[in-house]
């Protein structure tokens, strides 16, 4: 007999909630925010075809789809607390659905988030988590937030998802170990929460690198106004595993790959020293990889100032090729 909706949903996804007065199983959830504090909210969709290659590990699907939506709580500095869920299947498969549901629980586990609700429909595989966290009043990390003259950092290298999904789609060919570290980046991005919520009271303005370093400074950029100089040079570096691989490739990646889910934040040079000191104590190297300027758009630039041809800024979910 094939697995029912209810069934599906009672089987995977229907835990005992730790923080949530009602949970998945009834027409909707019920949650009491803490006193005091706002609600951050956002939402992400994966497609087939489109977000992850046919035939990905379903584990990995699972674990990905709520970490997109972490990565948006971190670059907020909130604290995520409950998710919904809307999963599109083809089929009822249960091996399927028991290796998405592991990679899913495994995350929210983590971090502590309650799945509260959700649907599913059958059609083409696509999946799609909303997310609900808290903040303290004021503490948000704006993009908006950013001053002329702040450094501008990175949580961790850029690029190396990138080229797992040139190698892929055929277009490289990646040795072994190069290709194990890419695919680590690529199927299972680590959110950034605990630093965005460290990093409250010392970053003017945050972002989560989803679409690429370029057209996500770029947002923050607009939205506050600003140019800013990137440094190519200090971008942190990718394992010498990659050093076969043509240049322009791996600056591409690095520049416009997108998949990375590191933060990028801007701070007032003032606050160098203790941004660089919190790195320490997160046991996560943050690189400081330029300037927010006056003026507007991002430039990239060599080890000289000069500025570098960069073909492309990062990912269009409308662009077909």
């Amino acid at each position: 007999m094939a697995l029912g909706e209810f069934d599906l949903i009672q089987r995977y996804f229907t835990r005992s909630p730790r923080q949530t007065i009602l949970g998945v199983g009834d027409d909707a959830a019920l949650i009491a925010p803490t006193p005091g504090l706002q609600l951050v909210i956002a939402a992400d969709t994966m497609v087939e075809g489109r977000h992850f290659f046919p035939g990905t590990d379903p584990y990995t699907l699972g674990w990905k789809v709520l970490a997109v939506n972490l990565s948006d709580m971190a670059a907020m500095g909130a604290r995520p607390r409950w998710a919904t869920l809307c999963l599109t299947l083809p089929a009822a498969d249960e091996a399927w659905l028991e290796g998405f549901s592991e990679g899913l629980y495994s995350l929210a586990d983590q971090f502590e988030v309650d799945l509260i609700g959700g649907d599913t429909t059958c059609g083409p595989l696509a999946m799609s988590v909303q997310i609900i966290g808290e903040i303290e009043p004021g503490r948000a990390l704006r993009r908006s937030g950013a001053s002329a003259g702040d450094d501008i950092w990175i949580s961790g290298p850029t690029g190396a998802a990138a080229l797992a999904v040139k190698h892929r789609s055929g277009e490289v060919v990646l040795p072994p170990e190069a290709l194990a570290a890419c695919a680590a980046r690529l199927d299972l991005p680590q959110p950034r929460v605990v630093l965005g919520r460290a990093v409250c009271g010392l970053a003017s303005a945050a972002i989560d690198v989803s679409d690429g370093l370029l057209a996500d400074l770029g947002h923050i950029a607009e939205m506050s106004c600003l140019g800013a100089d990137l440094r190519v040079d200090l971008l942190p570096r990718l394992p010498d595993a990659f050093a076969g691989l043509p240049v322009a490739m791996v600056q591409d990646c690095q520049l416009a790959g997108g998949d990375d889910y590191e933060l990028c934040f801007t701070a007032p040079a003032a606050n160098r020293a203790a941004v660089e000191a919190l790195g320490v104590s997160l046991e996560l190297p943050l690189t400081r990889i330029g300037q927010m300027i006056a003026g507007g758009g991002v430039v990239a630039m060599d080890s000289s100032g000069t500025p570098i041809d960069i073909e492309r800024s990062g990912f269009n979910h409308f662009r077909v090729a």
